[in-house]
């Protein structure tokens, strides 16, 4: 079963390659949607796949994905899951 979810990561997260290594990951695990860093410092994604490679793509997130990275906190929120057939996707 497909779920989507809305995560914004607080801590280190932007200037340290998180985004991109956060599409390695969702490529990985074929995770679509999107990753983007937010004004304040944090970083905004919305994430859809199967229920098992979800629960895996976000404790990479929660881990970060990128050494130099550190995740303080992780605010997630349910949202309707994409189209298995899009990509992920790095913006702004």
């Amino acid at each position: 079963m497909r779920r989507g979810v809305a995560l914004t990561v607080h801590g280190r997260v932007q200037g340290v390659g998180f985004r991109w290594m956060t599409k390695m990951v969702a490529d990985r695990l074929q995770i679509v949607g999107e990753v983007a860093n937010n004004d304040d410092g944090s970083v905004y994604i919305e994430a859809s796949g199967e229920e098992a490679n979800l629960t895996e793509f976000i404790a990479a997130i929660k881990a970060s994905p990128t050494p130099s990275g550190r995740v303080d906190q992780l605010d997630e929120k349910t949202i309707p899951a994409a189209p298995a057939l899009g990509k992920f996707h790095v913006t702004g």
